[in-house]
C-alpha cells in the first residue's frame, strides 16, 4: 500500500506552487463569500470559481495517488476524477468544462506527454473536459441516482473516446499486429473503466445524502 502514495514525492515545487496558490485563492474566495454580498449573481460566480479552484486542486492530489500506472500513460488512481464530476453536478456543465479542462492542462504538467499538437489536444483538455458533461445529469432524469449514472457515464465514455482517438492516430505502432483501434479501446478501458466505478459509486453515495442537496442549494445561496 505505501507504494501508491510514491508519487507523491515526485510532485515538483512548481506544481506544489500551483496547487498552494489555488489552495489560497480559494481560502481567500471563501472568505469572501462567507460575508453578505448584496448581489447574488456576484456570489455566485465567486463561489463558482472558488469551488472549482478547490475541486481541480483536490482532482491534481488525487491523481498523484496511484493504484496501478498505465506503460503508456494513464492510471488507475484514488477518485482523481471524482471532485471535477461532482462540481460539474453541483454549478452545471459549462463551469465543469472550464474546471475539465484546467485539470486537463495540469494532468499535462504532472506527465507530459506529446508526440503532436493535435495529440496534446485530446488527451489532455479535450479528455478532461468531457468530465464536465455529467453537468448535465440533472436533466437526464427525475431520479437523482439514475440522472446521475447516466450523466457520468456519459462524461467519462467521452474522455475515453478521446483517449482512443489518440491511441488510433499517434499510438498505433504499439498495437503491433492488432488491430489498432482495438488495442487502443483495451487499453484505455482496462484504466478507465475501474476508475468510472470507483467515480460512481462515491458520486451515487453523495447525492444520496443531504450534503449534495446543500451544496446544490447553497450555489444560490
Amino acid at each position: 500500500m505505501p507504494n501508491i502514495f510514491a508519487k507523491l514525492s515526485e510532485v515538483s515545487l512548481v506544481s506544489w506552487s500551483i496547487i498552494f496558490v489555488i489552495a489560497i485563492l480559494s481560502i481567500g474566495g471563501l472568505l469572501i463569500i462567507s460575508k453578505k454580498d448584496k448581489h447574488a449573481s456576484s456570489t455566485i460566480t465567486t463561489k463558482t470559481i472558488v469551488y472549482g479552484g478547490m475541486c481541480v486542486a483536490l482532482s491534481f492530489i488525487l491523481s498523484y495517488i496511484r493504484l496501478y500506472k498505465m506503460p503508456q500513460g494513464g492510471s488507475i488512481t484514488l477518485a482523481s476524477m471524482f471532485p471535477i464530476i461532482l462540481y460539474s453536478l453541483v454549478f452545471g456543465p459549462v463551469p465543469g468544462i472550464i474546471a475539465g479542462v484546467a485539470y486537463g492542462f495540469m494532468q499535462f504538467i504532472q506527465d507530459p506527454s506529446m508526440v503532436h499538437w493535435a495529440q496534446l489536444f485530446l488527451d489532455y483538455p479535450l479528455a478532461f473536459a468531457c468530465l464536465g458533461l455529467a453537468g448535465f445529469a440533472p436533466k437526464l432524469s427525475k431520479n437523482i441516482q439514475v440522472g446521475t449514472t447516466i450523466g457520468i457515464i456519459i462524461s467519462v465514455l467521452s474522455r475515453t473516446i478521446m483517449h482512443i482517438i489518440s491511441g488510433v492516430v499517434f499510438f498505433a505502432e504499439y498495437a503491433g499486429e492488432q488491430s489498432p483501434l482495438i488495442y487502443s479501446i483495451i487499453y484505455n478501458a482496462s484504466y478507465l473503466v475501474p476508475e468510472l466505478i470507483i467515480t460512481l459509486v462515491l458520486a451515487l453515495i453523495i447525492v444520496s445524502t443531504p450534503v449534495y442537496s446543500q451544496l446544490k442549494r447553497s450555489t444560490f445561496i
